[in-house]
């Protein structure tokens, strides 16, 4: 399995807006072939911190979704809302305790 955390820095009060869209296209994202897993999560001390953590079949999963229309339009509306530049890591899951 492979996974992607993106870390986003938003402007507080531009939140409420980012999640609202986020709400209408989360099934999207986590029904997008190849995708296993896709959760949000926001930072306890500064909640202007935000991430995605997604889990992917292959690399070449993402990178279908990273080309996709889809990926294109939640991209360009999410980072008018950036306060700082994302950061992202891919990594590969090596241990899983349920």
């Amino acid at each position: 399995m492979f996974v992607r955390i993106v870390k986003m820095s938003f402007h507080e009060e531009k939140i409420p807006e980012f999640f609202e869209h986020f709400h209408t296209v989360k099934h999207l994202i986590r029904n997008f072939p190849g995708n296993n897993f896709l959760e949000v999560y926001q930072d306890k001390n500064n909640p202007s911190i935000i991430f995605t953590y997604s889990v992917w079949n292959h690399e070449s999963d993402l990178e279908n979704y990273r080309n996709s229309e889809l990926f294109k339009s939640v991209w360009k509306f999410t980072k008018q809302f950036f306060k700082d530049k994302p950061e992202a890591w891919s990594v590969d899951k090596l241990v899983s305790l349920p």
